[in-house]
């Protein structure tokens, strides 16, 4: 039972999250991309824009190649495109939507450095013998697609020069899943959106997601949410006079009190598949078992939506993150354990016990190229966790045959990806 003086600070909300630093989106209006008098470019416009280019200015920035590769957000029966720009300096991305004004090509978007607080807006033109190539039926050749268009810092006006020259299309020979941490960034990261949330998960894909890994725990009442840390605090609310477990809490209590801290609330574990299933090209969910009890609940959403995936040609695959021994035990509880779609961060002999399709050791453990071997062999997949830093990511992807990495940019992943040659 709470204690009553946690009761009375209920009473009053004190949502006073206060941050000593920021990276806010700048605001990307720009009139003539925003005009009546531009349309939305076709799928084939987009396809031909795809690839790994040269950055011939701006590299002090941006660095010296950029992946570029498009993603969506759907909402209803409207569908918004982005084009991101993945750079290989530190951790920078360019997010962009495109739009088409006679035969122009315009994109209008901003800038962020995710080791930093860097951001500005990021205008580009593409005109003339450029744009026909991508607005025809045109097939990109190295050299001839050049993208041109100016940035600048924070709100300001751009006035830096940035260019990009198409060298090669995408790498895509085998396949890599691209697992964005809590959803698809840190809270600490200062991205758009609070770790977690229905929000961070739409914009993953755009931040070079393939799939994310989500926190699950339980309200007192037994409703599975996301949250990531074991007790209520202000690395990741609004300061409200709540403290302790998830757990201590009903969800009417959470969903009406509680505020994470870019004002969501704390979603549903059905709300974040809702997204993942309705809003995003997402195809794969790690599912994070952070409780210690029942996981009834969490295997029949998992099923739920795998089934309504399938029902509308989707590929998406759900899996029950097994973090601990304690989970481990109550996961063999289930019905048929062998055969639900798992992921399994402890030893391979836990992986085989329970027919894991995924084997998933922390980075630190090295390489383990004959443990990996081992699992391809059984017919499993091996993902590692979670690889942040650009020197140890292109290490894994140069010398281990791990099928997935979890981190929490996955901008920088999906660029030495796509760039691979």
């Amino acid at each position: 039972m709470m204690k009553p003086y946690i009761f009375v600070s209920l009473l009053v909300l004190i949502f006073s999250c206060k941050k000593d630093y920021d990276a806010p989106v700048p605001r990307t209006k720009w009139n003539v991309f925003d005009s009546s008098a531009t349309t939305s470019l076709t799928i084939n416009t987009r396809s031909k824009m795809e690839g790994v280019y040269t950055v011939t200015e701006g590299a002090d920035v941006f660095g010296n190649f950029s992946a570029l590769k498009w993603s969506y957000t759907a909402s209803g029966k409207d569908t918004t495109y982005h084009l991101t720009m993945f750079c290989d300096r530190q951790v920078v991305y360019i997010i962009c939507e495109g739009k088409r004004l006679d035969s122009n090509i315009l994109l209008s978007g901003y800038w962020r450095n995710m080791v930093n607080t860097e951001t500005g807006l990021a205008r580009f033109t593409i005109s003339g013998a450029n744009s026909a190539k991508l607005l025809d039926n045109t097939i990109a050749t190295p050299g001839t697609t050049i993208i041109t268009g100016l940035f600048g810092t924070g709100e300001a006006i751009p006035d830096r020069n940035i260019s990009l020259t198409y060298n090669r299309p995408l790498y895509k020979a085998k396949p890599l899943e691209i697992v964005a941490h809590r959803g698809g960034g840190r809270t600490s990261d200062l991205l758009p959106a609070s770790e977690n949330t229905v929000e961070i998960i739409k914009m993953a894909a755009r931040l070079g997601a393939t799939g994310i890994e989500i926190d699950v725990r339980y309200t007192s009442d037994g409703v599975p949410v996301l949250f990531h840390d074991a007790t209520l605090n202000e690395r990741l609310i609004q300061r409200n006079g709540m403290v302790g477990p998830i757990e201590n809490y009903n969800f009417a209590q959470l969903r009406s009190l509680v505020r994470l801290p870019d004002g969501e609330q704390i979603p549903t574990l059905r709300e974040a598949l809702d997204a993942v299933l309705y809003n995003t090209p997402l195809q794969f969910v790690w599912l994070d078992t952070k409780f210690n009890g029942s996981m009834q609940q969490e295997r029949a959403l998992q099923q739920e939506y795998m089934q309504k995936a399938a029902a509308i040609g989707r590929n998406l695959n759900i899996v029950i993150g097994i973090p601990d021994k304690d989970v481990l035990s109550n996961f063999k509880k289930l019905p048929d354990y062998q055969n639900i779609p798992s992921v399994c961060e402890l030893t391979p002999e836990d992986v085989s016990a329970v027919n894991a399709r995924i084997w998933a050791p922390r980075w630190t453990l090295g390489l383990q190229n004959e443990e990996v071997d081992r699992m391809h062999a059984a017919g499993r997949k091996a993902f590692v966790w979670t690889l942040d830093v650009p020197d140890n990511i292109k290490k894994y992807f140069n010398e281990s045959g791990f099928n997935g990495i979890l981190s929490n940019y996955p901008s920088s992943v999906a660029y030495y990806y796509y760039a691979k040659q």
